[in-house]
């Protein structure tokens, strides 16, 4: 027990403690990133026609005429104690403009994840198991296509077919759950399906690979020639270590499911991250993009930090640090 204690402190201080030089060095990169864009963010905020005397105070006011190195200081000292600006294009505070974007994306980004794992994975394990059948070639084919369909196309596929020729689902806009439940999933399957399909398809095809995998190894046999149905088999025993592999994916995915949040609120009008982000990028709003960026890249740590701990507890035979 006090082994095993000390390797999980042991584990966390190293992966915490590489957390921390990912957190800097992406803080570094979005700083110098944004301030490399090309344009005048004084300008960009005060308009084309401004004097030369409001566009100082501008530069003043937001510190931009300071040196780089002091306008960095200043940026993480204040986002170390949860400060991260006021945005310059709305003048509110960029944590309050996060809390107000982000539960749309995450509910938005869930169900996605809910439809890629669901279908994923059953899709795959159907691949597997009925290897060399119409069931298997009709599977791979929808996660190719799954995979090459863009999706901002499939979103107004999915708009012309299902919006506006037959109403059953809204083409835009939101709706917060806690207002009208069905009218929130009304205007949100469409965009799940669009966020969700490329991920379904990796899933598919990784659970695929890993089941055919499991399927023709010895434990399986061994389990086979214990008496075990096919359904034991499959689900106790193939499948569950299977799950490795695909919960592997899902964390490697998670990046591509962010940064498709963003194309698919454009397309759909939902007031989330991606509009946000957008919103900010093109107005050169440096806190807003910081802050963004910074909140994103945490999230995306805290997540790959989770699959970690997973591991063991879908495959008990993984023990954080590779100890057996």
């Amino acid at each position: 027990m006090n082994r095993l204690r000390t390797l999980l402190t042991s584990y966390l201080a190293r992966r915490l403690g590489m957390s921390l030089v990912t957190m800097v060095l992406v803080s570094i990169a979005v700083f110098l990133g944004v301030r490399a864009m090309p344009g005048d963010t004084a300008q960009a905020l005060a308009g084309e026609q401004t004097s030369p005397e409001v566009l100082a105070s501008i530069r003043q006011e937001y510190g931009l005429d300071d040196n780089i190195a002091v306008q960095y200081w200043r940026y993480v000292s204040h986002a170390a104690t949860g400060d991260l600006g006021t945005s310059a294009r709305t003048g509110l505070p960029v944590l309050d403009a996060i809390r107000e974007a982000l539960p749309i994306t995450l509910e938005l980004a869930a169900l996605a994840l809910l439809l890629a794992v669901v279908v994923g994975i059953g899709a795959g394990v159907l691949a597997a198991v009925r290897k060399g059948k119409p069931s298997e070639w009709l599977a791979n084919g929808i996660a190719l296509l799954g995979m090459s369909v863009p999706s901002f196309w499939l979103g107004i596929i999915l708009v012309l077919a299902f919006a506006i020729a037959t109403p059953v689902f809204a083409a835009s806009g939101f709706v917060p759950f806690g207002t009208d439940p069905l009218e929130n999933l009304r205007r949100l399957v469409l965009p799940a399906i669009v966020l969700g399909s490329g991920l379904a398809a990796v899933v598919m095809r990784q659970t695929r690979a890993a089941m055919l995998d499991s399927l023709s190894a010895d434990y399986t046999r061994t389990a086979r020639a214990k008496g075990l149905t096919r359904r034991q088999v499959i689900g106790g025993h193939a499948l569950r270590n299977s799950l490795v592999t695909v919960v592997t994916v899902l964390g490697l995915q998670l990046g591509q499911l962010i940064s498709g949040a963003v194309v698919t609120e454009q397309v759909f009008v939902l007031p989330g991250f991606g509009k946000l982000t957008i919103d900010a990028v093109f107005t050169r709003d440096y806190a807003m993009v910081q802050g963004v960026v910074l909140f994103t890249s945490a999230a995306y740590i805290l997540v790959n930090l989770l699959v970690d701990f997973l591991y063991s507890v879908v495959d008990p035979r993984i023990r954080l640090g590779g100890a057996r």
